[in-house]
């Protein structure tokens, strides 16, 4: 198996002036997974290195420089999807941990459990040997600003990765701030199951973004997969589930990326734009900010 790896740093619509650096913050990080796949490293290690990267991206918003909610606190969601052992780990309303996608690959190996929130989460990051750190560390003087101006609207910028290694083993990994000034507690689908991140082996990888309380009302990420498991590819699928969401809710604000059995990627979304990223057949990484949106990212 030909080793591979996408990304994806949110769906929504931004200034065009963002464009460049999203794309490159994007390329960066899949440089780091990509690494991992080509020396013979896991799927999930893959995805796990390439989300840390955006977290640690302010560009992103997903976890340093994440978004304030109403209690000027950022709260932090992510989850980790093992498709060879239909496994998985989750966290959400992480307040203390820098990247909390290590949190939730920890929970998925390190405990009989799969899921935590708030500040049991934080907790639990402290009996696994995560550092913890002040809130105040993962905000950034531009996230404070947009609090202080009590902006309600703007991007959701959820980052997520999905791959597949030379095992034919498939991961999906996705991370999150949520909305922009959203009420403490709320929670969207990044780190639910089947709605932020799904994946299966011999079947593929998906990660969803946009609007989370849309892309948990249909399990977005699953319904993606099924449909692969039923013999489409990955730009079929993406493409059929983007129809599927806009069937049922009108102006969706979705988008998905996608890893098929064999390898190969696709993406496909509602919104304005989506920053995805995906390596081609001769090995070199490529990002976009907007795909085909009647067919798919085929490439």
């Amino acid at each position: 198996m030909i080793p591979n790896i996408m990304a994806h740093g949110g769906a929504w619509f931004w200034d065009d002036a963002f464009d460049a650096i999203k794309r490159s913050g994007i390329e960066e990080a899949m440089t780091l997974g990509y690494a991992v796949l080509r020396r013979g490293g896991s799927a999930l290690d893959a995805v796990e290195q390439t989300v840390v990267a955006l977290e640690n991206n302010p560009v992103f918003d997903s976890g340093t420089g994440g978004y304030l909610n109403q209690d000027g606190i950022v709260e932090l969601d992510a989850l980790i999807v093992d498709g060879a052992k239909h496994d998985f780990g989750g966290v959400a309303g992480v307040t203390k941990v820098k990247n909390p996608v290590f949190l939730a690959r920890k929970i998925m190996e390190k405990t009989e459990y799969r899921f935590f929130i708030g500040d049991g989460a934080n907790r639990m990051a402290q009996k696994l040997g995560i550092s913890l750190i002040a809130n105040e560390e993962l905000v950034t003087e531009a996230m404070k600003a947009y609090y202080l101006a009590r902006c309600k609207d703007g991007p959701a910028d959820t980052v997520g990765a999905v791959a597949i290694d030379r095992e034919g083993n498939v991961a999906a990994a996705t991370s999150t701030s949520g909305s922009p000034y959203k009420p403490a507690g709320r929670v969207g689908d990044s780190p639910i199951l089947g709605a932020g991140g799904y994946a299966e082996n011999g079947v593929g990888a998906t990660g969803a973004t946009g609007q989370g309380e849309n892309s948990m009302r249909v399990l977005l990420s699953k319904y993606t997969c099924d449909r692969m498991a039923g013999g489409l590819s990955a730009p079929e699928a993406a493409s059929a589930a983007m129809a599927y969401v806009e069937s049922i809710i009108n102006q969706s604000m979705s988008g998905v990326i996608v890893l098929d059995r064999f390898g190969n990627p696709g993406a496909a979304h509602t919104t304005p734009k989506m920053a995805i990223g995906w390596v081609d057949k001769q090995g070199e990484i490529h990002s976009v900010t907007r795909v085909d949106l009647a067919h798919g990212l085929c490439v």
